[in-house]
């Protein structure tokens, strides 16, 4: 698929409290987070989660500049939202080959994981923790 040149592709992801947008246009294949080199966030295994999908796609994450803009949550919820934000972007910059390459391999590339914190009930600590009983 054809996109022009100045044309950015637009998406957001989102992972328990974390929201991340991307704009992703045509490039020499840099990926910036939050106004800096991917290579300066987080650990090796955060890179690699957000790597993922790029390694799978080969050559066309060499044709594209991605600018990552997340907050809130913590930093696997940051690089999870990150990445499913960029698998949207490329899956619209490449077309339906793309999505389905991306969809195949993991569902979670291209949909969101709903799942969020259980919330506390009444006269309860926890979400899921009771009150002791005493009996004497």
């Amino acid at each position: 698929m054809s996109k022009k040149k100045d044309s950015n592709i637009i998406t957001s992801g989102t992972r328990k409290r974390s929201v991340a947008r991307v704009t992703l246009k045509e490039g020499k294949g840099m990926i910036r987070m939050n106004g800096q080199a991917i290579d300066s966030f987080g650990t090796d295994l955060l890179r690699m989660k957000i790597k993922e999908p790029l390694i799978l796609l080969g050559d066309l994450a060499n044709k594209v500049h991605i600018d990552i803009n997340v907050c809130g949550g913590g930093v696997m919820s940051q690089a999870e939202a990150a990445r499913l934000a960029m698998c949207r972007a490329l899956a619209e910059f490449g077309g339906e080959k793309v999505r389905k390459i991306l969809y195949d391999y993991d569902r979670s590339f291209l949909v969101a994981d709903i799942r969020r914190k259980e919330v506390c009930k009444p006269n309860d600590s926890k979400a899921r923790a009771k009150r002791q009983k005493s009996y004497r």
